[in-house]
């Protein structure tokens, strides 16, 4: 390790989204900011870049085009029925929750529109929840897709950041991972670690993990914001909640490798206390990528609520365990049958309509900004990267009878589970569901329900029909896995940011933002997650972080 101690009033530790936003912020306030990263610079913006944009905002110009009426009173109660805090470490992220809606409904949205942050005109219904009024999911639209996807979230806080490294306030070090947080005296004063051998991975990889040198920092404030655990499956498997039994064998990443969790134990090692690590966000409608970026790279299908949802014998699963509804309730279900994956049948009219693909790179009319290939949405036939998926991965089957259907079925599971006359009366049973506009079936009402919001109507939900329809054909199926996301719990902070130790107390020196904090105070969602909250909660976490800092330099 070189002798030479480099000094800097912050250092922020993670160059994502949430790092950005606090290095920025920083900067803003005239202070120099040595801002690293583990990967090399071609990964800037982490995560973040690979997002679908989504946004979670409270009674916005959108919904109110779209004849959505919101309010902060309904976004809370949403967001406290959704959480289910029910421990007494969730103090700090119940008043995170509270300050995160005051945000969605307020300043939000002006701050992000005054560095040219741009959305979808159309705002998505995730989460939509199937139980009470008091209970889980949002009561209305509030998923805003931003134009240009996850690269157009990134970009204003990318571009602040490297305008602030031109006037010479921030200093960008890449292939710096950090190892230990520098204690002196009961305060965090610097970080230790090594330096990694320069890569030329492409964005989304992990580059090399060769040590060719050592580096010291120092700083009045350390700034921790390195991203969860997601790509780390055996620390998923060590966190994994026993109230959803047994951890999964096989599980696919929705994040890139190098998210591995490593700043956790470090800060917990310097006196930070981790709360809530059994809450994770896990999504049960991943499939495998047929183009991989990094290893074990799964996609989160985005659906409609009309196809018919069966577990790995061919049964149905549950209300209100119904595409897009409740994503908790859905794998806790899901773990309790014995079997690690479940399957959607629906028609080609259902694809074309309903399913839409999480990631920037599976939406390139979004994140390009390209309104002739956004238009050919409207138009017959499922977007581009949705038909690549139903001709060449490896979790789909399309048949034009449903004898066919199943046996397809049962060659891509090769376990020999799936009943074919299970399927069968399944199907059949949905299908005879149709016939009026009124139903005893919960999942055919939510559909119908779901056609009253214009933008559902639009673009989102369609028509009620017969999935053995001919005219609705072809029929397809896909299996469905469970894909690694977030992590809902981590370090615990106030609402300065700063990182608490076991007795509450301020850990001097160091403060936490993003997803490494549980998107704020160890834990802002509890339980389960609105959507579109996650962006936003780097954006507003690294945003307090780096002002809360500033004011204590």
């Amino acid at each position: 390790m070189s002798g030479t101690v480099e000094r800097a009033d912050a250092i922020v530790v993670g160059a994502g989204l949430a790092g950005l936003a606090a290095a920025a912020e920083l900067a803003d306030a005239g202070k120099k900011v040595l801002l690293l990263d583990q990967e090399a610079e071609n990964s800037l913006g982490g995560q973040a870049f690979w997002s679908f944009g989504g946004l979670f905002f409270v009674d916005s110009p959108e919904q109110r085009r779209m004849g959505i009426r919101d309010s902060r009173e309904l976004a809370l109660q949403d967001w406290m029925g959704t959480a289910g805090f029910d421990r007494p470490e969730d103090a700090w992220p119940r008043k995170w929750a509270e300050a995160y809606v005051d945000f969605a409904a307020g300043e939000k949205y002006s701050w992000l529109r005054r560095m040219g942050l741009r959305l979808f005109p159309v705002v998505g219904w995730a989460e939509r929840g199937g139980s009470l009024a008091g209970g889980h999911g949002n009561s209305v639209p509030r998923f805003h897709i931003t134009w240009g996807t996850g690269p157009g979230v990134v970009e204003p806080f990318e571009r602040r950041v490297r305008a602030a490294a031109e006037r010479g306030l921030i200093s960008l070090r890449f292939r710096h991972r950090v190892e230990e947080l520098v204690v002196t005296g009961g305060a965090v004063t610097g970080v230790r670690g090594s330096l990694l051998a320069p890569s030329d991975a492409e964005r989304g990889r992990a580059g090399s993990r060769d040590v060719v040198g050592g580096f010291e920092m120092a700083a009045q404030a350390v700034i921790v914001t390195s991203g969860g655990i997601g790509a780390n499956h055996d620390l998923v498997r060590e966190n994994w909640p026993e109230r959803l039994g047994t951890p999964p064998r096989r599980m696919l990443s929705g994040v890139p490798e190098y998210v591995d969790g490593r700043m956790l134990a470090v800060t917990e090692k310097a006196g930070g206390q981790i709360i809530n690590p059994d809450r994770m966000w896990h999504y049960t409608e991943g499939i495998e990528n047929w183009d991989p970026i990094w290893a074990r790279h799964g996609i989160r299908i985005l659906p409609g609520p009309s196809s018919l949802w069966l577990d790995a014998t061919g049964r149905r699963l549950p209300a209100p365990n119904f595409p897009g509804f409740d994503t908790l309730s859905t794998l806790e279900h899901i773990m309790r049958t014995g079997h690690e994956y479940t399957w959607f049948v629906l028609s080609q009219k259902i694809i074309e309509k309903e399913f839409a693909l999480s990631g920037s790179e599976q939406n390139p009319d979004l994140t390009g900004k390209d309104v002739k290939l956004l238009l050919k949405r409207v138009l017959p036939g499922a977007p581009g990267p949705v038909e690549a998926f139903k001709d060449k991965g490896a979790d789909f089957a399309v048949a034009d009878r449903l004898p066919e259907l199943i046996r397809k079925m049962q060659e891509i599971a090769g376990d020999g589970v799936l009943d074919p006359e299970t399927v069968t009366r399944e199907v059949v049973a949905r299908d005879r569901e149709m016939a009026n506009s009124f139903t005893k079936d919960a999942q055919v009402m939510a559909i119908h329900a779901a056609r009253n919001y214009r933008g559902d109507k639009l673009i989102r939900v369609a028509s009620p029909h017969q999935i053995l329809d001919p005219k609705a054909g072809p029929l397809i199926a896909v299996r469905l896995n469970i894909l690694t996301r977030k992590t809902l719990g981590g370090l615990h902070t106030d609402l300065d940011a700063r990182v608490l130790r076991a007795d509450g107390t301020p850990l001097p020196g160091v403060y936490a933002a993003g997803e490494v904090a549980g998107f704020g105070g160890g834990g802002v969602h509890g339980y389960r997650a609105l959507e579109g909250t996650f962006l936003g909660g780097c954006l507003f976490s690294g945003r307090t972080a780096g002002r809360a800092a500033a004011a204590a330099l």
